[in-house]
Order: C-alpha cells, then structure tokens, then sequence
C-alpha cells in the first residue's frame, strides 16, 4: 500500500508517498480502507522529530481517519466487512489502510458525509475527555478555549453549548473571531488587540472561568491563573507556547485551582475506548441531530500534505483540514 514518510525529521518538504507493507489485523483491531484523514498539531510535530509514535502504533502520521472497513480481527464482533466508520489512531492516518483497535472506531453519523466524518474523532474526543472528564465543566458554568478557531476550539464552542455551558475563546484574528461568534461562543476575544485575561475577567463580572483548556503552555500559565475561577481548573493540552512557566503558588493556593496535563494519543486502547464510548453516547445524538458538526476548513488531496501542514502552521484555517485519501463509499 501507500503512505505518507519521511525520510527523517524536518519541514513539510520531508514528506513523501511511498511504499509500505500493508497492515496486518490483530485480533482485537480491524483494518480500514482510509477515505479521510484529519490533519493535527501533533502530525506537525511528529514530522519534526518531536513527537514520537508510542509502541506498537503505525509509525506514519495521522490521528485519526474515516473510511470502510476491510478487514475484521478474528476477536472483534461489533465491526462487519464494509461498514462505514470513522477512528481514533495512535498513528496511520495518512495511508490507503490503517489498522486499529476495535474500540477505538465509531459509526459514521447519518448527518455528515463519510470524508467529513474524518474530521470529528481526535477533536471530540479530546475535547470531552478533558472538559467534561477531567474538567468537569458542568451546566451555567464557564468555558474559556484558547485558539477559538481552530479544530479544538470550534468544537469546544458546540460542546460546551450542548452541556449548557458559557464559552469564550481567544483568538488571533477580527477574522476568526467572526467565525466563533457566527458558530455560537458567548465572547470572543482577540489577543492581538487586548489583554484576553482581563476581558476573560470582565466578560464573567470579576468572578473568573470554571475551566480552561490550554494549548499554549508555559507562555499563558501566568494569565491562565488569573482568568480563573476560585475551585477553576485548567486543563493543559498543548505547548504552543513552550515548556517551562513560572507558577504563583499564592494564588494557585488562595485560588484552590487545580492543573491537569492531558494527552490522547499515548492512552491504551482501554481508555480510549472508554472516551469513544462516552462520545457516541453523549455527543453522537446531538451530531446526528445536526447541532453539532464537524467545521472544515478545507480538503486536500493527500498528495498535498505538505500544504496541509503549512496551513496549519501559518494559522490560516478556521476549523479542520483534512486529506482526501480514497474514494467514498457509493452509499455515500
């Protein structure tokens, strides 16, 4: 089959198409013919050499993908030979078949196309697996997401209005923030032109956010702390804005905030079908519904993921970009 490698770690010009064996199912997983894959920091930094696959994963890039089942491990019953399905990898996206944990693959929503689908596993995952799992975040309480237009911070705006939650957002641009007051976000605001901690503060009348889901890191640790909450809790996905930060414990303690460090791709098949579990329960309906839905920025060809990441990289997008791999199912 074909994949997306690179010869070794480097800029998108590092990625080429070449041949690879093809994947064999174990007996827990089954094999899918890729239609889609999504397009994610983390593929950016993998490419750079600065985040590894975790043992045992598919060592190309990709987190997630849609497409048709094509082969069934010896173990799986929930999965048939051509059912249309969408999944949370560890690695292989970007490849014509990618083996996966059974666990870790969800149906395909009567609402959105088959390619489309390729956009909503990592980011719904990762969004309710840290707002509502490890935040907590609860009805009439306050959501604030850093980078409001990106795949993450589009769908935390839906998720947080299906709970019954407040959002507010930062971002970089008049134009992105258009796009979140368009999609629903309570308050938008643009860092270029203000200080976000403090219209975070005054957007929530002096009291703070209850959760704050972070993909900046050690650069915003010191805002973070002061746009929440008393009991707030700041959930750090990311580290955009580098590793190590200073920390006031005063307030961190006066505060009582609590900081958690969150990633996805490195939980066992276990957990993360345990995520995917609560996904289908909780999210599925409301994207079926249609008040939840998958925002795409573009689709590419996968011959083009070079510019797939140069896009992420610049920050152009606003929502997903995905990498057409396949052809879609005829169903479809």
């Amino acid at each position: 089959m074909l994949a997306t490698t690179m010869s070794k770690p480097g800029g998108p010009e590092m990625l080429e198409i070449t041949t690879v064996a093809d994947p064999v199912p174990g007996p827990d997983e089954v094999v899918i013919d890729v239609v889609a894959a999504g397009v994610n920091r983390a593929d950016l930094l993998q490419r750079e050499g600065r985040y590894p696959p975790t043992p045992g994963a598919a060592p190309y890039l990709g987190l997630e993908c849609s497409g048709v089942v094509s082969e069934v491990g010896a173990s799986v019953d929930r999965w048939r030979v051509g059912d249309e399905v969408a999944a949370l990898l560890a690695g292989g996206g970007y490849a014509e078949r990618v083996a996966v944990p059974a666990v870790q693959v969800l149906p395909v929503p009567s609402s959105v196309s088959l390619l489309e689908a390729a956009a909503l596993p990592e980011v719904v995952c990762t969004v309710w697996s840290n707002l509502v799992t490890i935040g907590r975040l609860e009805r009439g309480q306050t959501v604030l997401v850093h980078g409001g237009g990106s795949g993450i911070g589009t769908m935390a705006i839906q998720l947080a209005a299906l709970i019954g939650a407040r959002s507010i957002v930062t971002c970089g641009s008049q134009r992105k923030v258009d796009a979140c007051v368009e999609l629903g976000v309570d308050v938008a605001i643009n860092y270029r032109d203000e200080d976000w901690a403090s219209a975070a503060l005054e957007s929530t009348a002096g009291r703070g956010v209850d959760v704050l889901l972070d993909v900046i890191g050690a650069k915003y640790l010191e805002a973070n702390l002061r746009a929440l909450a008393t009991g707030g809790r700041l959930v750090i996905i990311g580290l955009q804005g580098g590793v190590q930060g200073e920390l006031d414990m005063g307030r961190l303690l006066t505060k009582r905030v609590s900081i958690h460090g969150s990633t996805l791709r490195a939980r066992p098949p276990i957990e993360k079908g345990e995520i995917v579990d609560q996904v289908v329960e909780h999210v599925w309906p409301a994207v079926e519904a249609g008040s939840v839905r998958p925002v795409i920025d573009r689709v590419l060809p996968w011959t083009d993921a070079a510019e797939a990441h140069r896009v992420l990289e610049r920050g152009d997008n606003i929502g997903k970009v995905l990498l057409q791999v396949g052809v879609a199912h005829p169903n479809r």
